[in-house]
């Protein structure tokens, strides 16, 4: 609801200005002479009644223009000149009978009534008029959504409802308050319109002066702006608080699924070491070098896990350096392979095209997202079937698809196997901490790509990785 309100009175009554009073007194006044000039004339022919009646028509106009006070001015004004113009004996204030005497008392007090009806139904309107603006715009923040910034779509209103140049919000003890917010310019010192909340808050608005200036209204939208507020700081509140259950969340899980990822390599680790160091324990070299192939197992696994717990909370926390460039993605497969290990006689199926352009992507994080994706798949699969690497180009971007036989996930689980510390069934303990997916789909968005889960035909899994061409 823009545009500015015009100064309104206490009672809800538009109030004209002073100029524009004088301009319609110095009107009625010319109007009421000329009227006059122009019945003098006729006054032989029409009666007193209809002179009466038609100088009456000129005062309920100029109480519908220029307020009540002018309109009761031109009422006695009026009744002067037709007693002394057509009132017999003509030219003077004397009445020759007391029927003419009754006639002009009675116009007097029909013009008085008029003039006060008339204006009374002005005040009705413009308070109905200020009433419907009001609601219109107390609806319209109202039904404001809270998400975003509630507090200044209200000081907007504030700004352009009353014509100030800026509106602000401020919070403190006069002297020492501090803007909570502000909308146009920063409010100063002695502001155009003020008016305090309660607990402490003020608004206040800066600009022109506004004469007579509607403290109702203004005091409604200083009450909407509170809540405003106390919206925003609500919402604060709650988000915070979705942040520390998530927090609390991830922590529980991670507690939960450390307490056995970590306790499986140390005690592989201290059981060969124990054994290892053990004088009495008569080991021959094979069974050296098969505690020694254990313990080294074992270390990978636990470096794995603290790997990919540090790339977790990078993410998390924003602080991924990506550095992407154009790269070959058949020399990226080929290390990742290399760095993946993979069950005994098995290997992955390759087709990659020709022709397929370079990519573009930070080639140590796409590196881990395919050895991610390339171990999860050799898990799922069966022994018997085959992991297939796919890559092609799609419109200006490349995709890489890695494809097993295996179970397949349900399509209600595909969005959360891609959550940390999930995985397919969360009472297995033998399956790692669920972070691959989760740390392969954060890798890929921050190299501007994407990792979608889909059905493998004839059953299994297809993880399909899309990323932009080099240019």
């Amino acid at each position: 609801m823009k545009g500015r309100i015009s100064p309104l009175g206490s009672s809800g009554t538009r109030r004209p200005s002073a100029v524009r009073r004088l301009l319609v007194a110095g009107t009625a006044a010319a109007g009421l002479a000329v009227l006059t000039a122009a019945l003098v004339p006729a006054r032989g022919e029409l009666s007193l009644a209809s002179i009466v009646l038609i100088f009456l028509a000129a005062v309920v106009v100029v109480a519908a223009t220029g307020g009540v006070w002018v309109a009761l001015a031109a009422a006695f004004a009026s009744d002067v000149l037709v007693n002394f113009f057509f009132v017999p004996p003509f030219h003077t204030l004397d009445v020759e009978n007391r029927d003419l005497v009754i006639t002009l008392v009675v116009y007097v007090a029909v013009a008085v009534t008029v003039s006060v009806a008339v204006d009374l139904a002005a005040r009705q309107r413009a308070a109905a008029a200020r009433s419907g603006v009001e609601a219109a715009l107390l609806a319209k923040i109202t039904e404001a959504p809270l998400q975003g910034r509630p507090l200044t779509t209200v000081l907007e209103h504030v700004r352009d409802t009353f014509g100030m140049t800026g509106a602000a919000l401020l919070e403190g003890d006069e002297g020492s308050e501090k803007a909570m917010a502000v909308v146009g310019e920063s409010p100063s010192p002695h502001p155009a319109l003020s008016a305090p909340v309660g607990q402490g808050l003020r608004l206040v608005a800066d600009g022109p002066d506004v004469f007579a200036a509607d403290h109702r209204l203004l005091a409604r939208l200083a009450t909407a702006a509170a809540r405003a507020l106390e919206a925003e700081r609500l919402a604060v509140e709650a988000a915070r608080a979705r942040e520390l259950a998530e927090i609390d969340k991830v922590r529980a899980a991670l507690l939960a699924a450390v307490g056995h990822d970590l306790r499986t390599p140390l005690a592989g680790i201290k059981a060969g070491v124990s054994s290892l160091r053990e004088p009495d324990l008569d080991l021959a070299l094979g069974q050296q070098a098969e505690l020694l192939e254990t313990i080294d197992a074992a270390a990978d696994k636990m470096g794995d896990l603290v790997e990919n717990l540090l790339a977790l909370s990078r993410l998390q926390a924003g602080g991924l350096s990506v550095h992407p460039r154009p790269v070959t993605l058949d020399e990226v497969i080929a290390a990742a392979l290399l760095h993946t290990p993979a069950p005994r006689g098995r290997t992955p199926d390759l087709e990659i095209a020709d022709n397929l352009p370079l990519v573009l992507a930070d080639p140590g994080l796409l590196e881990r997202v395919i050895a991610n994706l390339v171990a999860n798949a050799f898990r799922a699969s069966p022994p018997d079937r085959l992991v297939h690497l796919h890559a092609r180009t799609a419109g200006e971007r490349i995709q890489l698809q890695v494809i097993d036989h295996g179970p397949g996930v349900p399509a209600a689980d595909r969005d959360r196997i891609f959550a940390p510390f999930q995985r397919l069934d969360d009472q297995s303990t033998t399956r790692g901490l669920g972070l691959g997916l989760a740390i392969a789909r954060g890798f890929t968005e921050a190299m501007d790509g994407t990792l979608m889960a889909t059905d493998t035909p004839g059953g299994g899994l297809t993880m399909t990785l899309t990323l932009p061409a080099a240019p």
